[in-house]
C-alpha cells in the first residue's frame, strides 16, 4: 500500500482489484435470453392479491365494517388505514396474525404478508394452539403470550 494511503482507499482499490479479477462470468450467471425475460415478464403481469387487498376483500366478505375488524385485530385505526392506502405497506407479523386471526383467515393472510408460523417461535406456538383449539379471540390470545412474556398480538 501507498505511503498515506487511507483505510478507505485501499479497501476500495481491493475491491477494484476483486471486481476485474472476476469480471469473466460463467454461462449460468449472464443476462437471461429474451425467451425467459419474456416469461419472467408475463410473470410479473400475474402478481396475486396483496396482504391489503385481501384484508379488504375479507372484511366485505365477512360482512364487517372496518372498525370492526380492526377492533376485533386491536389493530389501531391509524395502522390500519395505512395498510389500506399504501399499496406496497408490509405490516408486522403480529400485525398481520391479528388481522388473519380476527378475520378467521391464519394461513392464508400470512402468506399474503411474506410470514409464516414457525415451531422455532414460542409466540408461533402459542397462536397455532389457540387457532387449533378454537380460540380467535386477540385478548384471550394477548394474555396468554403476555404471561409467558412474549410479543403480543396487534396495536
Amino acid at each position: 500500500s501507498a505511503p498515506g494511503e487511507s483505510m478507505r482507499m485501499r479497501l476500495q482499490r481491493r475491491y477494484l482489484e476483486k471486481a476485474k479479477a472476476t469480471e469473466a462470468e460463467p454461462e449460468e450467471c449472464r443476462a437471461p435470453s429474451m425467451a425467459s425475460d419474456a416469461s419472467l415478464r408475463d410473470m410479473l403481469r400475474q402478481v396475486d392479491e396483496s396482504f391489503a387487498q385481501m384484508l379488504i376483500r375479507k372484511i366485505d366478505e365477512k360482512h364487517m365494517s372496518d372498525a370492526q375488524c380492526y377492533k376485533r385485530a386491536n389493530v389501531d385505526r391509524r395502522l390500519f388505514n395505512k395498510i389500506k392506502n399504501i399499496p406496497d405497506y408490509r405490516p408486522s407479523k403480529q400485525t398481520a396474525l391479528a388481522f388473519a386471526i380476527a378475520l378467521d383467515e391464519t394461513k392464508d393472510m400470512l402468506m399474503k404478508a411474506g410470514f409464516a408460523l414457525s415451531h422455532s417461535s414460542k409466540a408461533d406456538i402459542v397462536v397455532e394452539y389457540c387457532i387449533m383449539t378454537g380460540n380467535y379471540d386477540i385478548m384471550e390470545i394477548n394474555q396468554i403470550l403476555f404471561k409467558l412474556d412474549l410479543q403480543l398480538l396487534g396495536y
